[in-house]
């Protein structure tokens, strides 16, 4: 949408946005926030006493900073800036608005335009070596960075307040994003407000609330599996449990239009609570990785001294899960499901191809308006878009702020 936008401004300016750092740009801002996130929520949460600790021996923010939040904060970035190299490899409208040649692009167009699907299956395994090459750099990096927090709570942090021009500079770079990610659409819609008329009926309701189950049911069932494959791969790691969780680590890699056609070619069934039943499946299996890489980023910073003494206390494992686990991670809980609600109501891909018959959401409405050049009946179903993203970011400011 971002993208679409600022090709129509630029058309009224009379300046054609098009071509590869301008899909530097959008992808980067539109994706920063699977980084900022994940990192912000290890930064609030753990490694305080030993920042603490540093900053009582004399040791400056700075050096505190490098030296004991970062490093511990590593396995927090690597799962975001992991999630960002995926979301780009599967963006596929950006790409094609700006005339980028990509490996989405490219499969999309062998397959559904050309109708040669050996070469968009050749593309598509070139998309998952590199997606395993990621994932297996990603578990690396986590195995030589693991550090745990034995107190991943407290409210003693020795913060340090910025005056003067650095506040000033902190301001200006922190809100860029946003302004470019959220002021340039909102500057879009106030120019065409005249046209609202035109795009609301009672179906944008009904639409509306359709994207919302969808996106939350979605959310309830990845974060469920998460949980499980999590908590199974922390008892148990051995090489069958391995084998079991690594594929569940690629779904978000596997370009949305090869994975809907994969999951149609599955089942031929014409019944209506079957093909919900894919629809839902495909979100699952597509974000699945989002809620259990944040998941797994909370487990890294939780030490496996604390399971075993409450073992040694007479606890057992679901008590353990109970007591334990879920309280220290209500922070990467929220986060990952939200992530992935955010994620399900803005995909395209997915739902456009196995969605049952009269069974559209805002995107798929947005979809066909901008390929009938119909932006006035557009601008409200991406308004509603933004306005859920907004909602649903805005209930993580809480919980990105406590450090309990």
């Amino acid at each position: 949408m971002l993208t679409a936008v600022l090709q129509d401004l630029g058309s009224i300016l009379g300046y054609q946005i098009s071509g590869f750092w301008w899909g530097v740009l959008i992808l980067s801002i539109t994706t920063y926030p699977y980084v900022f996130l994940l990192a912000n929520e290890s930064f609030n949460k753990f490694g305080v006493n030993q920042i603490n600790a540093s900053r009582g021996l004399g040791v400056g923010p700075w050096g505190s900073f490098f030296k004991i939040a970062l490093p511990m904060a590593f396995p927090s970035l690597i799962t975001g800036i992991s999630l960002m190299c995926m979301e780009v490899m599967n963006d596929l409208g950006t790409v094609e608005l700006l005339n980028i040649p990509s490996i989405s692009k490219g499969i999309t167009e062998n397959w559904i335009i050309e109708g040669n699907p050996k070469s968009a299956i050749g593309l598509s395994l070139v998309a998952l070596i590199i997606v395993f090459t990621l994932i297996l750099f990603e578990k690396l990096s986590r195995r030589k960075t693991k550090r745990w927090s034995e107190n991943p709570a407290s409210l003693s942090s020795l913060g340090f307040e910025l005056k003067g021009n650095r506040s000033y500079i902190a301001y200006l770079f922190t809100s860029l994003p946003p302004l470019f990610a959220i002021g340039i659409p909102f500057s879009w819609f106030l120019l065409n407000i005249d046209q609202l008329n035109k795009g609301f009926t009672t179906e944008l309701i009904s639409l509306t609330f359709r994207t919302i189950s969808l996106g939350i049911i979605a959310a309830l069932v990845a974060l469920i599996f998460s949980l499980i494959l999590t908590l199974s791969n922390r008892q148990n790691k051995n090489l069958l449990m391995r084998l079991i969780t690594f594929p569940a680590s690629i779904g978000y890699a596997i370009p949305g239009t090869v994975l809907a056609i994969s999951l149609i070619s599955i089942s031929n069934s014409k019944f209506y609570f079957i093909a919900i039943f894919l629809l839902i499946w495909g979100y699952v299996v597509r974000f699945l990785t989002i809620s259990k890489g944040s998941l797994d980023s909370g487990f890294e910073r939780i030490s496996p001294t604390l399971d075993e003494a409450a073992k040694g206390l007479g606890s057992n494992w679901f008590g353990v899960i109970k007591k334990i686990h879920i309280p220290l991670l209500k922070g990467p809980i929220l986060v990952g499901s939200l992530l992935v609600f955010v994620d399900t109501i803005k995909e395209l891909p997915i739902t456009f191809i196995l969605r049952p018959f009269d069974f559209d959401t805002l995107s798929v409405r947005i979809y066909q308006y901008a390929g009938d050049e119909r932006m006035a009946e557009a601008l409200l179903p991406a308004f509603f878009i933004t306005v859920l993203g907004l909602i649903a970011s805005s209930t993580l400011i809480p919980s990105l702020e406590k450090k309990n």
